[in-house]
């Protein structure tokens, strides 16, 4: 399948690294435009680099904006220099966000409001930025990565599962809201996939002494069915199908990309 995004820009959040990364390289390479959002401007002109190689010789920009997403004035400000620089914006991708997961009696109020921020109010102001374009010309993707626990939320997992279901309530009451503008809302929950977070562990006392092949190995053994880890490029493939022309029939669904690791459908 051919899967192309001519002629469409995306605005993809925590682009600089991971998941993100992976996305902007994949959809520039099938010729689609990118805005890059993430906080760090070195980061990002590094990234940047590397997408720019993936698009070859595609006729997509790259454009990259420091911004921090959990703020609503930066958001704003932002979302006026992408529309100035690229002219529109087609796709969202709302991926920006760290894993903050711990024993619900230890969360403070801080930690509830500044996960609420990045993960759910960021995706609520970005997205209503973006719905009166897409409505205006009749097409639309709306990609917010959520995670596994959203579905199956584990014991010691707040405040990240609870946002992240919220962004589930979110994803699938837009997609009813706004499928008659062909604007197109899913969700990609993510399970164990290889990324800079996990080297970022295996360089503590967690990755003492094992490669970190081997510790990629051990998040895996007995947990995964496929028995490996994820790849971002695996995910990117996914997202790049959903929001293209290619999946105009999905909407309002939320696909696990865990390797089998979620116990609900």
């Amino acid at each position: 399948m051919d899967v192309r995004m001519d002629g469409r820009v995306a605005v993809i959040t925590g682009a600089s690294t991971g998941l993100g990364l992976a996305m902007a390289k994949e959809f520039a390479a099938s010729g689609g435009s990118v805005a890059m959002l993430a906080r760090k401007a070195d980061v990002l002109a590094t990234a940047k680099a590397e997408v720019q190689k993936a698009a070859g010789k595609t006729n997509g920009k790259i454009e990259t904006y420091s911004c921090d997403v959990a703020k609503a004035e930066p958001i704003a400000e932002t979302w006026k220099k992408i529309v100035a620089d690229l002219g529109k914006v087609d796709i969202v991708v709302n991926n920006a966000g760290i894993s903050h997961a711990k024993p619900f009696d230890t969360v403070t109020d801080a930690d509830w409001q500044g996960d609420l921020d990045l993960k759910l109010f960021a995706a609520i102001r970005t997205i209503r930025l973006a719905l009166p374009g897409m409505r205006e010309r009749k097409w639309g993707r709306i990609l917010n990565v959520l995670n596994i626990g959203a579905k199956a939320p584990n014991a010691n997992s707040t405040p990240t599962s609870v946002s992240r279901a919220a962004g589930l309530a979110l994803t699938k009451a837009l997609s009813q809201e706004n499928a008659k503008h062909n604007v197109l809302v899913n969700a990609m929950l993510v399970g164990l996939i290889d990324s800079d977070q996990w080297v970022r562990r295996h360089k503590t006392a967690a990755g003492e002494g094992k490669s970190y092949e081997q510790f990629l190995d051990g998040m895996a053994k007995g947990r995964i069915p496929l028995g490996r880890m994820g790849r971002a490029e695996e995910f990117a493939r996914l997202a790049c199908f959903l929001c293209s022309d290619a999946g105009s029939y999905v909407t309002g669904v939320a696909i696990n990309v865990d390797g089998g690791m979620s116990p609900v459908v």
